[in-house]
Parts: C-alpha cells; sequence; structure tokens
C-alpha cells in the first residue's frame, strides 16, 4: 500500500463517514420526485446563501479576519456559515489557519501535492484525525462563548436549517433545497483545496501551488481566484482584475454600506510583488 492510500483509509470512524455518505445517497432520491421548477430555484437559493455563508464566514471573516463585524453580526454569520454542515467555525477557522502556515509541505494537512486529490477533496474532512484543532491558532475567535457553544455543537445550525425546510415545504424541498444543496456546497467548497491547487493559472510567485481557476470562482463566489489569495490573504477581495468576479465581495461592500460590515481589508501591488513572467502578460503590463 503506498503511502498516500494508507493515509486515505487510516482514521476512519462510522460516526464521520456513515452520515457523509448517506446524505449523498440521498440525493438519487430526487429522481423518484416529479420535477418542479420552485424545487430548482429553492436549490439556487440555499446553496447561495450557505454558500456566501462559508466564503464570507468561515474563509474570509473567521479565518482571516478580512473585515470586521459587531458581535451579534459576528454570531449570525456563524450560524448562517454553520448551516453548511461544514463543521463549527473555530474548527473551520482553525485548520485554515493552519493550511496557510503550511500551504502544499509536507505539513500540509490537506495538499493534493503531498497526500493526493481525494484526501485534500474529501478525505482529511471525514477523518476523525482532525476532528480537534489547536485552540491557540483562534484565540482571536475562541474567547467568545457563543462561538465556543456553537463550534461545540456545530450540528445544530445544520439540522434546523433542513427541518425548517421539511416543515415548510415538505419533502420535495428538503431533497432539493437541503440534501442535494449541501452535497454541492461540500465539493464546491473543497474543490478550492483540491482543484485550485492542481488546475489553473498563477499570477503571483508563492510558495505553494495555489491556482486562479474563473471557473471555481463562479461557483464558489470568487474562492476562485486562490493564487490571488494566497498572495493576499488577509484580503477582503480576492478578484483582483475587473473581470474577476467575486460576488462575496460584492455583498459584503453592499453590508458595508449599511453598517453590518466595516473596515473591508484590501490588497497592495508594489513593484516588489513577485509576479510570474509571461511574454505580454497583461498582467505585466497594467499592475
Amino acid at each position: 500500500m503506498s503511502a498516500r492510500s494508507g493515509r486515505f483509509l487510516r482514521g476512519y470512524s462510522f460516526g464521520a463517514v456513515v452520515p457523509f455518505f448517506l446524505l449523498h445517497l440521498a440525493v438519487f432520491r430526487v429522481v423518484f420526485l416529479p420535477f418542479q421548477w420552485k424545487f430548482l430555484a429553492l436549490l439556487s437559493a440555499t446553496y447561495a446563501v450557505r454558500m456566501f455563508g462559508v466564503t464570507a464566514g468561515y474563509h474570509r471573516y473567521f479565518s482571516h479576519r478580512s473585515y470586521k463585524m459587531n458581535r451579534v453580526c459576528q454570531f449570525l454569520m456563524a450560524v448562517l456559515a454553520q448551516t453548511s454542515g461544514q463543521k463549527g467555525v473555530l474548527w473551520w477557522a482553525a485548520h485554515h489557519r493552519d493550511h496557510h502556515r503550511n500551504s502544499d509541505n509536507e505539513s500540509d494537512i490537506h495538499s493534493p501535492w503531498q497526500s493526493g486529490f481525494w484526501w485534500s477533496h474529501i478525505g482529511w474532512v471525514i477523518s476523525n484525525d482532525y476532528d480537534k484543532y489547536n485552540p491557540r491558532f483562534i484565540q482571536d475567535f475562541g474567547k467568545f462563548p457563543e462561538l465556543r457553544w456553537l463550534d461545540r455543537f456545530h450540528w445544530v445550525p445544520t439540522i434546523i436549517f433542513a427541518a425548517v425546510i421539511l416543515l415548510v415545504g415538505g419533502w420535495g424541498a428538503f431533497f432539493w433545497g437541503y440534501v442535494v444543496s449541501t452535497v454541492l456546497l461540500f465539493h464546491c467548497t473543497f474543490s478550492i483545496n483540491s482543484i485550485a491547487h492542481i488546475w489553473g493559472t498563477r499570477r503571483f510567485e508563492t510558495a505553494d501551488q495555489s491556482r486562479n481557476n474563473f471557473l471555481l470562482a463562479l461557483i464558489t463566489f470568487g474562492e476562485g481566484w486562490h493564487n490571488n489569495h494566497h498572495k493576499f490573504m488577509h484580503s477582503c477581495r480576492q478578484g483582483i482584475r475587473w473581470w474577476e468576479v467575486d460576488f462575496t465581495y460584492y455583498v459584503l461592500k453592499l453590508m458595508s454600506w449599511i453598517g453590518l460590515a466595516r473596515e473591508l481589508r484590501g490588497f497592495r501591488l508594489t513593484y516588489q510583488t513577485r509576479i510570474i513572467p509571461r511574454e505580454n502578460s497583461p498582467e505585466l503590463m497594467h499592475l
């Protein structure tokens, strides 16, 4: 058995794997449900609002502190993020900060270059080896008791979200608006750990293998500009060029206008910024 396959096969228990597997299996239930356009609209809405929770909450706020909110908005953003079913905000942010410290080296917990594509995409998330996190990595947010409670009972927001959809819309709405939506959220989010470190373009010379990927940026609301992000990880805005769509940043900018977010951090391009040279590169001509 190779080192990579050995790592993928170890560290699992039924408590982690079975719910993940059953949720994926439940997706096929929609084949036996009468199709209605309203279910597709519900799928789009529940995907979009929770993807924003992942990108604006888990990632740009709790992991990188790229903007500020008051304590009430902070808690509500954490609840929204956790409706995605991707564990607690403190767990998520602590592991993500560790990823940036060791990106694509031997200590990176989810590098496709170290442990293979499937480990980086799925394996590490459901492995019990990473159920815990180092609280020192997230002391800034760990001081809030409501966030510690939410992190401990991370399954509460996603179960309540699922129950509300079921009670209001019935089983058809539940399977489209929660099950399919959640599985799509899983794989689109996880693609940044896996695909965005393998396929795409590199504008900046960084110590890792991060890539910019236009398609991933569309489905993850701006997270696909991953090479930009690894160069300016504290920037609230990840799309640098006008055509680099970043829906998360657009919404956060709107939130800042009405006082729900403030002090959105930007990026600074200087003559010392290391850009990967290409002949007639538009980046070299305009940055």
